[in-house]
């Protein structure tokens, strides 16, 4: 069985982490507060966390960055997804997006993995959507009210299948589990 030990401090992402590895992986939870790295490229800023995180607390770490990128908005407010989210809410970016015909956006997840003294790697998945026009459901966390996947009417937000959500963070984790077996 593989163990993982993930840094977060954000339980709901432990969860969506553990739902996506299932029994096969033994996954540990570590809340490390650490400084986050600013860029545009959540792989980036992914990889230097795990490099850093790995060699401070001489584990192998997962750790994860993701956001959500609007088009329309020039990528805002990409990696900065929770920031913005705790500053003007879900209802600060529909006001953003008030009459704005491109809604298309997308959710970014980047996965990074390092053991202790080696080099880190990342794992990114993407997926495509738009922007709703309010706010809808209430499952879920961050934007999940107000992103409507690609192929989809409802919004993260209204759906209760954890299963037919987040399949941008799958695929990324997925990717790492590939990486892992090899």
């Amino acid at each position: 069985m593989i163990t993982l030990n993930l840094v977060t401090s954000n339980k709901n992402k432990v969860r969506e982490f553990q739902q996506i590895l299932g029994d096969s992986v033994k996954l540990n939870h570590i809340f490390v507060e650490y400084p986050e790295m600013r860029s545009d490229d959540p792989e980036e800023i992914a990889r230097l966390a795990a490099k850093q995180l790995a060699d401070k607390l001489k584990m192998k770490v997962i750790v994860e960055d993701s956001g959500m990128f609007i088009k329309a908005l020039n990528g805002f407010p990409g990696t900065c997804s929770a920031y913005a989210h705790k500053r003007i809410g879900l209802k600060g970016i529909i006001r953003l997006m008030k009459g704005v015909r491109d809604r298309e956006a997308r959710y970014m997840s980047a996965v990074g993995y390092c053991e202790p003294g080696k080099k880190s790697v990342s794992f990114l998945g993407v997926e495509k959507g738009k922007i709703a026009l309010k706010i809808m459901g209430k499952n879920g966390f961050g934007h999940d009210p107000i992103f409507i996947p690609e192929d989809s009417q409802r919004t993260y937000g209204e759906m209760e299948n954890s299963e037919e959500k987040k399949q941008f963070r799958r695929r990324a984790v997925l990717k790492l589990l590939d990486y892992l077996k090899k």
